[in-house]
């Protein structure tokens, strides 16, 4: 092995080890989302927290930066933020002498990670500047261009783009995932967590350095895809097929997702189960239950010496959202004038919501589920 590919391996195992680790010891409930973070870190992409504040998603952002001993930056975005706001005002001094230039101490373009919350205020005034950071790692300003040293950048909202000129926006943040409060019966094990964690920001928590995680970059292309390509192809294409849109921009920057993911399992080649990755790639929340149904199938069958903790099947399906979800197929079913395909992709989906069913714990809620489906395959024909 050669010796910068042994080194990096080094590396993703202490970032498994003395930050992520550590870091879930100190937010309850967020394993996840924390795997998650090292994953976006690792695979240099952006990463989206969708959930209510007072969720600790600007606590996690910090937590990692104190952990790689990296400059952050984190702001509130309204819908009046002004550039300065984010890059730094003009040099008054250098303005005097008809010099326009940016003070950039202390802002977003000197920050290794960056937490931007309610981001889907963005304005006009800052959406061209934040698509070019974002996407280039670079800011233009006038006459002047920053090449930024930003490995992380993570944003949040309560709620997901309704504008579209918002579109461009979200779509830069190939990861997406929940962020909710812990369920009542685990309140004592945050207010135990959180309380250690305010004694213990003050004090150096360094594990790595963010030239440690640049290294760790640039042994990704050489991580072998070959392994997982097969299913990988099938899994788009059964994602396209169940009417999930996945462009073929995007599926190629999943392979950063996978081959990042066989990296922090210690392997410098992908298997099957790294395909765990697809579940955080909707658009929607309404996607959220039927993505995850498609890949725990295609993980199912996936075997693996050193799988990803992340292949095992994910959390049991929410009864209401199943629910949500049939009553919408019932309504595309019984739509006048609908298409052979139209018809074939409500029978697509239902074959992936009927195996969902029948992991429903609650044995009523289970019944009733199983008997919509049922009515809804009489419409669009026999089940396969």
């Amino acid at each position: 092995m050669h010796d910068n590919t042994a080194k990096a391996l080094a590396i993703g195992r202490a970032l498994v080890a003395d930050v992520l680790t550590p870091m879930k010891q100190c937010f309850v409930g967020k394993d996840e989302i924390v795997d998650l973070l090292g994953l976006a870190l690792v695979a240099g992409e952006n990463l989206f927290l969708l959930g209510p504040p007072g969720t600790a998603k600007s606590a996690l952002v910090k937590e990692l930066a104190r952990r790689i001993d990296g400059r952050g930056f984190d702001y509130l975005l309204t819908r009046f933020t002004e550039p300065s706001e984010l890059f730094g005002p003009f040099d008054i001094r250098k303005l005097r002498e008809g010099e326009l230039a940016t003070n950039t101490e202390g802002m977003l373009p000197e920050a290794n990670l960056v937490f931007l919350d309610e981001l889907l205020n963005a304005n006009s005034a800052i959406l061209n500047s934040l698509l070019g950071v974002l996407n280039e790692r670079m800011l233009r300003r006038g006459r002047e261009v920053f090449d930024l040293p930003l490995v992380l950048a993570v944003g949040a909202s309560n709620h997901l783009p309704e504008d579209e000129s918002l579109a461009a926006l979200f779509d830069r943040f190939l990861v997406r995932v929940r962020c909710d409060n812990v369920p009542d019966e685990s309140l004592p094990q945050v207010l135990d967590a959180g309380w250690r964690l305010e004694h213990e920001r003050g004090q150096p928590a360094r594990a790595l350095a963010v030239d440690d995680i640049r290294l760790l970059r640039e042994i990704l292309p050489g991580v072998d895809l070959a392994p997982a390509r097969e299913k990988f192809v099938a899994l788009v294409r059964r994602l396209r097929t169940a009417g999930l849109p996945l462009s073929d921009r995007r599926a190629v920057k999943l392979q950063r997702l996978v081959a990042a993911s066989a990296i922090l399992s210690g392997r410098t080649s992908a298997d099957p189960t790294d395909l765990w990755v697809f579940r955080h790639i909707w658009d929607t929340e309404e996607q959220q239950e039927v993505l995850a149904a498609v890949v725990d199938e295609a993980l199912a069958a996936a075997q693996s010496a050193n799988p990803h903790p992340r292949a095992r099947s994910s959390s049991a399906p929410d009864p209401e959202a199943l629910a949500s979800e049939l009553e919408e197929l019932s309504r595309r079913a019984v739509s006048p004038g609908s298409s052979a395909a139209a018809t074939a992709q409500v029978r697509d989906q239902l074959g992936i919501l009927a195996a969902r069913c029948q992991w429903v714990q609650d044995e009523t809620q289970r019944t009733w589920l199983q008997e919509k489906v049922a009515e809804i395959w009489k419409r669009v024909g026999s089940a396969p």
